[in-house]
């Protein structure tokens, strides 16, 4: 069983460096979030660094992190302070963690979506991402696109490929949630 395992994920690996990206599933992808992500989204515009450098120069974009947030361990006791660990991101981000699943609870839905409304302001593109090759972002894009919500990007490289390009970053607390 290992040996097939293990054989499934070389050829994985093979077909999609031999053929590109994986294609675009029909629903949210629910498992293995970190893994290579799809070239498109339908009908999300898809960032390079340079485009999404452009759009937060020109204040065009609303630009939305979605990466996981650390949990308090727990087995930590009650009696010892938790603070969350530091997260640098793009300037000026919102940082709505835990809302890049597959599947969200109702009171985590209803905090994304109260989340993206608050974000959207006029004709600015709302640009989700979170990290390379993370289906986070490209699950919460997609999620605001069936709230109805445009223009919508999805910047695919995200804080990598932002600090990689030597672009600016600063520290960034959560938005409060449920």
């Amino acid at each position: 069983m290992r040996r097939v395992a293990r054989l499934a994920g070389v050829w994985l690996a093979l077909t999609t460096t031999a053929f590109g990206a994986p294609p675009e599933p029909d629903g949210y992808r629910h498992e293995e979030y970190r893994a290579p992500t799809p070239a498109t989204l339908a009908g999300a515009r898809v960032l390079s660094t340079e485009q999404a450098h452009e759009l937060w120069q020109s204040q065009r974009g609303v630009f939305i992190d979605v990466l996981p947030q650390a949990p308090r361990p727990k087995n930590l006791p009650r009696d010892v302070v938790w603070r969350d660990p530091p997260r640098d991101d793009i300037p000026g981000s919102l940082w709505l963690p835990d809302t890049g699943y597959g599947e969200l609870a109702p009171d985590m839905r209803d905090y994304f979506v109260a989340g993206v409304k608050k974000a959207a302001r006029g004709d600015a593109t709302l640009v989700f991402y979170c990290r390379r090759d993370c289906w986070m972002s490209w699950n919460a894009a997609k999620r605001a696109l069936s709230l109805g919500i445009a223009p919508i990007a999805w910047y695919p490289d995200g804080v990598d490929g932002w600090l990689e390009a030597g672009f600016p970053l600063e520290a960034r607390k959560a938005e409060p949630r449920p």
